[in-house]
């Protein structure tokens, strides 16, 4: 029984019937606190996008996600976070936030195949498509005019409904004046 039953999961994996399952080692966890409040997590795509997920995976293990504002939130649209220079609580209200990175280099574009829909999280990036460093975003509905612009990193699996109740932002660019927190990021 337990045989024939896994020959199934793996055939319905095989033609896309059941998602596949989260890989504890690629699953992001972000508790959010603010006017949302909860836990999304993030199935990681390592196979899709190499060198970004190493470094989401590297800054969350150093911390440097936590206490970090989603500084960049437009309705219908997507949820964008990750500065982790200018988007911490402590230097939130110097208006830079969305302008900074991290320590590290920026990473070349691992563009793919993988469309924007409702819970992929992509990297942000400047006009250089070779721009990505730290900050990514969380899609709230599909995005066809994104696919193959910006590289895919993850997929919500857990806390879409957390990544809806996120504070929106105003005016086109979609800042946010009191905005929503990654109180604590962890792989």
């Amino acid at each position: 029984m337990i045989r024939r039953c896994a020959l199934g999961l793996v055939a319905a994996l095989l033609i896309g019937a059941v998602p596949a399952l989260a890989d504890d080692a690629n699953t992001l966890v972000i508790d959010v606190s603010g006017s949302a409040n909860g836990r999304v997590e993030i199935a990681l795509l390592p196979d899709v996008a190499p060198e970004h997920v190493a470094r989401i995976k590297t800054l969350a293990r150093e911390g440097a996600y936590d206490g970090v504002a989603f500084h960049r939130v437009i309705e219908g649209f997507m949820a964008q976070t990750g500065d982790v220079e200018h988007g911490t609580r402590a230097r939130f209200s110097s208006g830079r936030a969305g302008t900074g990175g991290s320590s590290y280099p920026d990473l070349p574009a691992e563009f793919s195949a993988e469309p924007f829909e409702r819970g992929t999280v992509g990297m942000a990036r400047a006009q250089n498509p070779n721009s990505a460093n730290s900050q990514f975003f969380i899609m709230f509905a599909p995005a066809p005019h994104l696919n193959g612009q910006y590289t895919v990193v993850g997929r919500v699996i857990g806390g879409q409904d957390v990544v809806d109740s996120i504070a929106r932002g105003s005016g086109r660019g979609g800042s946010v004046a009191e905005p929503d927190f990654m109180e604590t990021v962890r792989i």
